[in-house]
């Protein structure tokens, strides 16, 4: 029996993407905004996670998205803070950030206010950057939960952000 305060299917996902970054030799970095934290604190309930787990950025605020992972204020300006453009910008500004080889960013509407007719709240936005990879190879996500209450999208957006952690298998 686990002694977590967090749900058990998010600790599970979490031991899948330490185990496999594990025997995989990576080092994971996050950059949190609508999750504030959660990926991170999954993580760390693993016992051995800081053999896998670099660094987690809370970046909650578009003024520290753009001071801790140097997204432009253009792009958020241009794209708003819930685009592939800025989920993009912060997975790569937590490479640079960091020593991690791959880094994962969540960006995202919780609710129960801000969201629009165009970006409802449910919307959350991933994006993955691997060290050495080419920035041009964009790898990102844009999903819609739906109003699953704010607890309820942060669960879910935190799920598929582990899900972007796990290594991806080589083609033969």
């Amino acid at each position: 029996m686990s002694d977590s305060l967090l749900p058990a299917e998010l600790v599970a996902a979490a031991e899948r993407v330490i185990t496999a970054n594990r025997a995989a030799g990576r080092r994971v970095a996050i950059a949190e905004s609508c999750t504030g934290g959660l990926v991170a604190a999954a993580l760390t309930e693993v016992a051995g996670s800081s053999d896998v787990l670099e660094a987690s950025i809370v970046s909650y605020s578009n003024e520290a998205k753009h001071a801790l992972l140097r997204v432009s204020t253009d792009v958020v300006e241009t794209f708003g803070a819930v685009s592939i453009a800025v989920a993009w910008s912060m997975a790569q500004g937590a490479l640079e950030a960091t020593n991690a080889d791959v880094a994962v960013a969540i960006t995202g509407i919780a609710g129960p206010g801000g969201g629009s007719e165009k970006k409802p709240v449910g919307t959350v936005v991933f994006a993955r950057a691997e060290r050495g990879g080419n920035p041009a190879d964009v790898v990102a996500d844009r999903r819609q939960f739906g109003d699953l209450g704010r607890a309820g999208i942060r669960l879910q957006a935190a799920l598929c952000a582990l899900e972007l952690l796990m290594p991806v298998e080589p083609l033969p």
